[in-house]
């Protein structure tokens, strides 16, 4: 079976059981999405909607975020894993973005990366999920799902998500990233991990 059908044979297995994904972090805007998915690195998405409905609260805008006091936002967010580096960035995203966009999520994946403590992960999940861009946002989870399906051999997720760009057109994108970080959840976790009754693991 080449790539290319596996893919196919895989998209199928995720449409079947998430037909429709839902964004897992509670947001209203481009802001907020992007706090959120912020927040969300080495936290749970559970965890981190948790925290936000009183951060948000709070400061619903970049310039209410901007003039809030970092150890205020610290306090909101400290359950939320490396909270203080996370208020910093968040507190300076948010006067960059007042400063040098005008008060708006720039839409623009480039530009989006300039902003503290956005990185190109970060970027795509706001482009895709924010604006409906095309984009492929990969993670470690995703990084790991590619290999064991062997849709990508990468070392690196840049590689992987190039790699999995190919087997799937641009509308779907959005919709297989998601899909895969629910079927990782429930279906394929990276320990303990009984392949044989996996609906993909068990063929791929």
């Amino acid at each position: 079976m080449t790539r290319a059908e596996k893919a196919k044979k895989i998209g199928a297995i995720l449409d079947r059981l998430f037909p429709q994904p839902d964004i897992p972090l509670g947001h209203v805007d481009p802001f907020t999405l992007l706090v959120a998915v912020v927040l969300s690195a080495q936290s749970t998405d559970a965890q981190v909607n948790r925290v936000t409905p009183a951060l948000f609260r709070r400061a619903p805008t970049p310039v209410a975020m901007a003039k809030m006091p970092e150890h205020e936002i610290m306090k909101l967010i400290r359950s939320c894993g490396l909270a203080p580096s996370k208020a910093r960035n968040i507190k300076r995203l948010a006067q960059a973005v007042v400063d040098e966009y005008g008060g708006r999520v720039p839409q623009d994946i480039d530009e989006l990366e300039k902003l503290p403590g956005v990185g190109h992960k970060t970027a795509s999940v706001v482009m895709v999920q924010a604006f409906g861009e095309p984009a492929f946002p990969v993670d470690t989870h995703i990084h790991r799902l590619a290999a064991r399906w062997g849709l990508s051999r990468a070392k690196n997720v840049a590689r992987t998500e190039a790699d999995l760009k190919k087997l799937w057109p641009r509308q779907e994108w959005g919709k297989r990233h998601l899909q895969m970080i629910y079927f990782g959840r429930k279906y394929c976790p990276a320990r303990n991990h009984d392949k044989s009754s996996c609906p993909i693991c068990s063929w791929a």
